[in-house]
Order: C-alpha cells, then structure tokens, then sequence
C-alpha cells in the first residue's frame, strides 16, 4: 500500500530523502580512456548474478567521468573500508584531481586504474549501459581483481544521512 504525497515534496526530493535513510556501502568506480583515467565515489553498487559474476552500479550523464566510462571496455570496483573517509570524498569531490597524491594507485588488468590499500578491487568488462533517466545503470562482468587485500582491513565505509560512516558493532 503506497502513502500520498501530501506534503509539497517532488518526486525527486522523496527520492533523496528516503535514500538518506539508508545506508550503503562506498565504492570508488575508476575507468580509463586514452591514457586518461577517471573515478567517481558510487553507493549504488549492487551484486546482479553469480552465474556469469556481474555487478551493476550508476553513474549520471552530467558527471566528468561519464565520457570516459561510456567507451570503456573496462572499469574497476574499489570497495573502501572504513578507514578510507577521505579517499571517498576525493573521488566523490568535483573538480579534484583524483588522482594525485595522496592517492596510491596503479594501472592494473586491461589498463584499469586500481587504488592501493582498498578492502577488495574488481576489474569488470562492460556489458550494457542501460538509460534510465538522467542515469546510466551499468552491468559488469567480473574478470579480475582481489576479494581480499590483507592491506585495506575489513570493515566497510558506508554512507548514511549524507555523511561517510563507520559499521558499529
């Protein structure tokens, strides 16, 4: 049973605001094109299947790294641990050179940016972008990566209420 809007909220402002309720997990999203590698901090990252092993997370069409992410065969999921705050408000900041230190990153399997120290890293090939709004939804297959890094610890970051958070116990 769906409750009416009775207040003046929009569509898209009931969007936000439930979402804000509900805490994610942080991923770092990276890419390269022509030598030019782009990343963007994503909480809409989602297991799809296990047979083949995809994934799926958005990205909208206005941000900078969109171009880049729309031709590449490849990207790399980063899962940041709870330690990593400032690594995701780098990625997420617009305008910052992402890549410049302090960030410790390499260029790994199909030329894709992998940063150092992260809980687990992906490299998944691009199998659809599918259009839904101002959005795209991406599914990935799974090829590479690392489930694991002893360096990055296990707890996750998460995002709730608009601020990177830690998992309490």
């Amino acid at each position: 049973m769906s409750v009416p809007n009775t207040g003046n909220a929009t569509g898209a402002d009931l969007l936000r605001g439930a979402f804000r309720q509900h805490a994610a997990g942080v991923a770092v999203v990276t890419a390269a094109a022509r030598g030019r590698p782009v990343g963007f901090t994503a909480t809409s990252l989602a297991s799809v299947a296990a047979e083949p092993p995809l994934l799926s997370f958005g990205i909208g069409t206005g941000s900078s790294s969109w171009p880049v992410v729309a031709e590449a065969g490849h990207v790399g999921v980063h899962v940041l641990g709870e330690h990593q705050r400032e690594l995701a408000a780098t990625f997420a900041r617009s305008g910052a050179d992402r890549f410049a230190p302090p960030t410790a990153w390499r260029s790994g399997p199909s030329g894709v940016p992998v940063l150092e120290g992260v809980v687990a890293w992906l490299v998944c090939r691009i199998v659809a972008r599918v259009p839904a709004g101002d959005h795209r939804l991406v599914l990935a297959e799974i090829v590479d990566g690392d489930a694991g890094d002893s360096s990055g610890g296990g707890r996750p970051l998460l995002y709730h209420q608009g601020r990177f958070n830690a998992l309490r116990d």
